[in-house]
């Protein structure tokens, strides 16, 4: 019996891992550590996008989670924000469940960009285009690292995905915040409660 259910969990392991979305420079390495630069494999989705690749440049010297440096986004007391996405390896289907996780903090010393604020994840059907709100983390203002999961389910096919800072609902605000991301996990598909 033991020898069918391994075998049987040696079947199923191609199929669950090509559930798996991965997405490309998930920790943000690469680069050395600078500001205004767009992380490889990332591309800027907002008018006036300079993440920061860190640490070591705005005063902000907290270690990576994993790996040796992470992204930094901000929003800025001129109502603009930044946001980076990426083209999806696969698409998220429409009715389909999905889960990821990432870490998350923010900095207490960032070139006076060190309030508290969240991040959204958009998925887009093209390119820097929001057509769905996946996930909206709380206000981030632990300065370790904490890692979040979130689930969502696409109304349509997504193409892309996005990484937006964001601090309060309509498009101006006065509030220079920032949140950092790091080590984001493969997009798995998952199983809906009561289903």
């Amino acid at each position: 019996m033991r020898k069918l259910t391994s075998l049987g969990c040696w079947m199923f392991l191609p199929i669950w891992l090509s559930a798996q979305i991965y997405l490309i420079n998930p920790s943000f390495e690469g680069d050395e550590p600078q500001d205004a630069t767009v992380p490889a494999g990332w591309h800027a989705c907002k008018e006036g996008t300079t993440p920061d690749i860190l640490p070591g440049v705005w005063g902000v010297y907290q270690e990576a989670s994993e790996g040796e440096t992470y992204v930094g986004l901000i929003t800025r007391s001129d109502g603009t924000w930044e946001s980076i996405g990426q083209r999806l390896s696969t698409p998220l289907k429409a009715k389909e469940c999905y889960s990821f996780s990432l870490d998350l903090c923010r900095a207490i010393t960032y070139a006076g960009y060190n309030n508290p604020i969240k991040l959204r994840i958009w998925g887009g059907s093209e390119k820097c285009v929001k057509t769905q709100l996946l996930a909206e983390s709380k206000f981030i203002s632990h300065t370790d690292w904490e890692t979040y999961t979130y689930q969502f389910v696409p109304k349509g096919t997504l193409h892309y995905i996005i990484l937006e800072a964001f601090y309060t609902e309509g498009n101006t605000f006065s509030h220079q915040g920032n949140i950092m991301i790091d080590h984001i996990r493969p997009i798995k598909v998952c199983i809906r409660a009561g289903l």
